[in-house]
């Protein structure tokens, strides 16, 4: 006997198999069992899909009509809304009552209100040619314009505000003329040792990094690292860009908290924060993918830290980033100060 996997629709060698086994007096129940499937799938399918003629060498149930019966029902089922305008006009009312497409169809189904669909029928037609030119989808929960694939892989990347994008990061900061703007990424090591990882953070002007561990990729953690971080140097931060990652989709704290404007890169772009990635590489030579890095004491990383920001590169005319990066932070204290003074005559 089969074990009853979970629900998908009957194939056309499903059906098959349902008319060769039934044309041999099986009985619904055993035909279920070598299917896979529940009695009642098995029961429903031949009641619903049996081909009733005139003549009675012609009724009956056929895999290759019964096919087509299910087809046709399926897609009168995605135009129900659209060929019954009180219901649709109903649906539509509730959604701009911010009801989900299950809590309209439950309770269609609970009061009797006099027709009724279920909350698929409702989501396509949300995301249907005549619900998008509607904007109806702005009334579900997310509000994700472009639905993904039923029963797909959700993705990993949380909604990010078109502000937010690094089309928009000022030329200022892409040509790396402006102090202050750092990137940002996150560290994995083998899942074998647990969930504790590193947050990799690097200014991009004077390639001073700083390293941060985290117990968790939880966005809450990672990004309070990164706020600790960045506490440690007041007013040395303008702008971190990341990749889509979820363990930054709590960016707007560092906003709210320190005034810092967040870019996020293109999906699947990393070399979009070119600077991080190929510090990280530099840092797998102390801390390579098996590290368990949960044991590793943060110490260690500050000498990393100041392994890294003392030694000479060539993109710095053979500075060490510890000497630019100190540079540049005297310059803009010095320049705050000056407008302070200003300040007071005017």
């Amino acid at each position: 006997m089969k074990v009853i996997k979970s629900y998908n629709h009957l194939t056309i060698e499903d059906r098959r198999q349902i008319y060769r086994l039934s044309g041999q007096r099986i009985s619904v129940t055993e035909i279920a069992a070598r299917l896979g499937r529940h009695r009642s799938t098995v029961f429903r399918e031949i009641q619903r899909n049996r081909h009733d003629a005139e003549e009675e060498d012609c009724q009956g149930y056929f895999p290759v009509t019964a096919q087509d019966f299910a087809g046709q029902r399926r897609r009168a089922a995605r135009r129900k809304l659209l060929r019954h305008p009180d219901l649709r006009d109903y649906v539509i009312s509730k959604l701009k009552e911010y009801w989900s497409p299950d809590q309209i169809s439950g309770y269609m189904r609970q009061h009797n209100v006099g027709f009724y669909t279920c909350p698929e029928s409702i989501y396509r037609y949300v995301y249907s040619p005549e619900g998008k030119e509607k904007n109806l989808y702005r009334y579900l929960f997310r509000s994700i314009p472009k639905r993904r694939q039923r029963f797909g892989r959700k993705s990993r990347n949380g909604h990010i505000p078109e502000e937010n994008s690094i089309h928009l990061r000022p030329e200022s900061i892409n040509n790396r003329a402006d102090f202050g703007h750092w990137e940002c990424d996150l560290m994995i090591f083998l899942r074998e040792h647990g969930q504790a990882n590193v947050t990799s953070m690097i200014e991009r002007k004077s390639r001073y990094m700083m390293l941060a561990k985290n117990e968790n990729k939880m966005s809450g953690i990672v990004v309070s690292g990164i706020a600790g971080n960045i506490s440690k140097l007041p007013g040395v931060c303008c702008s971190i860009t990341f990749d889509r990652g979820s363990e930054f989709m709590a960016y707007p704290l560092l906003r709210k908290t320190f005034g810092v404007q967040s870019y996020f890169c293109d999906p699947r772009a990393p070399w979009q924060k070119g600077s991080v990635e190929n510090n990280n590489g530099r840092i797998r030579r102390f801390l390579p993918a098996n590290t368990n890095i949960a044991t590793v004491p943060e110490a260690y990383l500050y000498e990393i830290c100041l392994r890294m920001n003392k030694t000479p590169r060539k993109c710095l005319q053979y500075r060490t980033p510890q000497e630019v990066f100190t540079q540049y932070l005297h310059c803009s204290e010095d320049r705050l100060s000056c407008n302070h003074n200003l300040s007071r005559f005017r």
